[in-house]
């Protein structure tokens, strides 16, 4: 074992440390900047949250050279007894963590509380590689592809259950890893137009298009025009993709004719009776060639509609007042700057008032004042962006690509599927994780309360982005190893 470990040190991507120290590093300073108390200036005061941090680096530290000196095939061959031990601790945090802002998430060990959420992300991507490296797995045969599901589903369920909707989020990420291992992209375009039907129905719901709402009507154009691309990139014919636009010519062509004459037109009716003629037009050609990407085309167009007709009963019968609200806020429908949309606001405002050089380190007025809540946690990207300014914001920017393309090499070079999916898993992670957090921050998505990677206060995140960044490296350090 003595050699051995020594050879870990030479085949470590060293790279890959360098990037995580420096994002360490950053975090910690901008901590201490975020949290900054005239009375006790001290970096190394323990009573501060930069004292305290720089004890959870200490901790992450030994924690990632313990990873480093445990074999790789560990990981692969404990995979599932861990994931099934994060499961079982999600499950009796619902029951045993306390109520913190409503949510029941965080477990209390004596002086410190430790988010079990944080650490299934490893425990998850374990599972999920572990499933993946199974002799002669496939994902494309059904069963495969359910229990791949499973594993995802069964922690954002327990999560949300916590009261933790931002955290359970963070694992559809894996989506990412499915497609790069043979699931269809049908299922990822299905994603996208899902966010897009949600996000434009539900933002001109209340706005009128004669009299019909504009939101629907848009989202009812939008699926007659993928329903004839997917005829033209899914099935390549020309024919009946030219069928299809000379037919929806004359239905816009009718509908302002009948405009013209001062017949108010439904735009959500005709839009629906497009939307099922085309179905009707595309099942005649399945029964004629018996070809199933036209059943395809029609599920997916009856599926968009029943989708968009929920949105409405989603958002104000099972989102609750305080998601509303962000979503709103984010989209722009309402203000609420004392209210949802206060910490976005303060954060914009500090982070354009660092303008391109930034106001200089401990100089940010917004920070100092503490404008700005969870300064030093959900929000800490505005300390950046108002005391560093552009070129700061910049830098950390570019440090989180660089590590999240690292990965992606790591991954690409691995010799089994297991390091592979694991590594994936991981940049899928991060890259959620990064958008989702400096987009919340700056105002293009709702807040939903996940931490900045590497910067965000707290043991609990550190610590478990430790360990899903150092058991890939573990994994990638023996990836010559036959295992």
């Amino acid at each position: 074992m003595g050699s051995r470990n020594i050879n870990i040190w030479k085949s470590v991507d060293w790279v890959t440390v360098v990037l995580y120290a420096l994002l360490v590093f950053a975090g910690w300073i901008s901590i201490y900047a975020a949290s900054y108390d005239f009375d006790h200036a001290s970096i190394f005061d323990y009573a501060e949250r930069s004292g305290k941090q720089l004890l959870w680096i200490g901790l992450a530290f030994v924690m990632a050279f313990m990873i480093l000196m445990v074999e790789a095939r560990v990981y692969e061959t404990y995979a599932y007894l861990i994931y099934v031990i994060l499961i079982v601790l999600l499950a009796a945090t619902i029951f045993l963590a306390p109520d913190i802002k409503g949510s029941h998430s965080w477990l209390k060990l004596g002086p410190v509380s430790l988010q079990p959420a944080e650490f299934a992300k490893f425990a998850t991507s374990l599972a999920l590689a572990r499933l993946f490296s199974t002799y002669n797995f496939v994902l494309t045969k059904p069963a495969n592809f359910i229990r791949a599901v499973i594993i995802i589903v069964l922690p954002i369920l327990l999560i949300m259950m916590q009261k933790e909707t931002g955290s359970a989020l963070v694992y559809t990420a894996l989506v990412f890893v499915l497609y790069r291992e043979g699931m269809s992209g049908m299922v990822l375009f299905g994603g996208f137009c899902a966010v897009l039907y949600f996000v434009v129905g539900l933002k001109y719901s209340d706005v009128m298009w004669g009299a019909s709402s504009l939101g629907e009507t848009i989202v009812l154009i939008f699926i007659l025009l993928v329903m004839a691309g997917m005829v033209l990139v899914s099935c390549r014919n020309l024919y009946v993709f030219r069928n299809l636009f000379i037919g929806y010519a004359i239905i816009a062509i009718g509908c302002y004719v009948t405009t013209l004459f001062g017949v108010p037109v439904h735009g959500v009716y005709v839009g629906l009776a497009a939307v099922l003629l085309t179905s009707l037009y595309l099942l005649l050609l399945y029964l004629q060639s018996r070809i199933s990407k036209w059943l395809v085309i029609i599920s997916f167009a009856l599926a968009s509609v029943i989708f968009l007709f929920s949105v409405n009963y989603v958002f104000n019968d099972i989102l609750e007042y305080h998601q509303r609200m962000r979503i709103e806020v984010a989209l722009g429908m309402k203000e609420d700057l004392r209210g949802a949309g206060y910490n976005v606001n303060q954060s914009k405002i500090a982070i354009g008032s660092g303008g391109f050089w930034g106001k200089g380190f401990l100089n940010g007025t917004q920070t100092k004042l503490k404008y700005v809540p969870e300064q030093d946690t959900d929000f800490i990207f505005c300390t950046i962006g108002e005391e560093e300014g552009f070129w700061g914001s910049a830098i950390v920017l570019i440090l989180f690509a660089a590590l999240i393309f690292r990965v992606i090499v790591l991954s690409e070079r691995q010799r089994t599927s297991f390091g592979r999916v694991y590594a994936y898993c991981v940049a899928s992670i991060l890259f959620f994780h990064v958008g989702i957090n400096v987009g919340m921050v700056i105002g293009l998505c709702p807040v939903i309360g996940i931490p900045l990677p590497f910067f965000s206060y707290g043991g609990s995140s550190l610590w478990g982005f430790t360990i899903l960044l150092f058991v890939l490296l573990s994994i990638d350090a023996r990836r010559s190893d036959h295992y």
